[in-house]
């Protein structure tokens, strides 16, 4: 259920109205989901709007009037011929492809598509040792993994985390230590726990190992895919986004407290 038109363009008053700073940067997002649809869908690459940004959709018909990032998420199986495109596609564009093997500063291990034509920082100033630090769409990969396992990603990814909240180390040798954990993982630890998924097999879905969030994905809700209108355009979206967004928010109709929310961004130029 989608808010009305009037409680919407309230919120949007307050918190993005046109011409602001804010307005600005999802306006530029929407740009970059515009060409990553038709990049995706040229190439038959199946994907589908995540998160807070399907919630925006659904709720707001856009982005939540406070949001400042977007979540897309794509299967694991075709994660890799995503990054290849994506890798040939951004050639001679505005955009960057941002992953490990791009950017050696860079420490997540899901990427992100990244606009050149900006600098931003975030608040909490891990980007301070990356390379490209535009404006971004978040670039999630799922897969099928036990709770177990997924918590288990997350403790040995987690000591990147330690290594960036330590104020000796300079930001070579942060990019140095980030680097050593991130190899390891991707070479050993990851690839033993997607063997061992295999064993024990988990009729969910869930982030891929060493991205820290929790919520699961239910097959039957996001397949066959949909489409959404957000901002005026429309995209891929999962079968039943209003059972996803129940199963990943609860409530997803309740708006927050808007005295109590927080943006991720501490400066944006262009």
């Amino acid at each position: 259920m989608s808010l009305s038109a009037a409680d919407n363009e309230a919120l949007r008053q307050r918190f993005s109205p046109e011409g602001s700073p804010l307005r600005r940067h999802q306006e530029r997002m929407l740009e970059m989901m515009i060409w990553l649809d038709e990049v995706c869908r040229r190439h038959e690459i199946p994907y589908w709007l995540g998160s807070g940004t399907l919630l925006g959709a659904v709720r707001h018909g856009g982005f939540i009037p406070w949001d400042d990032d977007v979540d897309i998420e794509f299967r694991h199986e075709d994660y890799p011929r995503l990054l290849a495109v994506l890798a040939q596609e951004t050639e001679g564009t505005d955009y960057a492809l941002q992953t490990h093997e791009t950017d050696p500063g860079y420490f997540f291990t899901y990427a992100k598509l990244r606009d050149r034509r900006s600098k931003m920082q975030e608040l909490n100033d891990y980007d301070r040792i990356f390379t490209y630090q535009g404006i971004y769409l978040d670039l999630f990969e799922l897969e099928f993994m036990p709770a177990s396992l997924h918590w288990l990603s997350n403790r040995t990814f987690g000591r990147i985390y330690k290594v960036m909240k330590n104020p000796e180390y300079n930001n070579q040798q942060l990019i140095r230590k980030t680097s050593q954990i991130y190899r390891l993982n991707e070479r050993f630890v990851f690839p033993v726990l997607r063997y061992l998924s295999l064993l024990f097999p988990s009729k969910l879905m869930r982030y891929s190992p060493g991205i820290p969030f929790e919520s699961t994905r239910d097959p039957q809700e996001l397949f066959p895919l949909s489409t959404v209108e957000f901002e005026g355009h429309r995209f891929s979206a999962p079968r039943n986004p209003e059972a996803y967004l129940r199963r990943m928010f609860g409530n997803w109709q309740k708006l927050p407290d808007p005295d109590k929310i927080q943006i991720h961004i501490n400066k944006l130029t262009y």
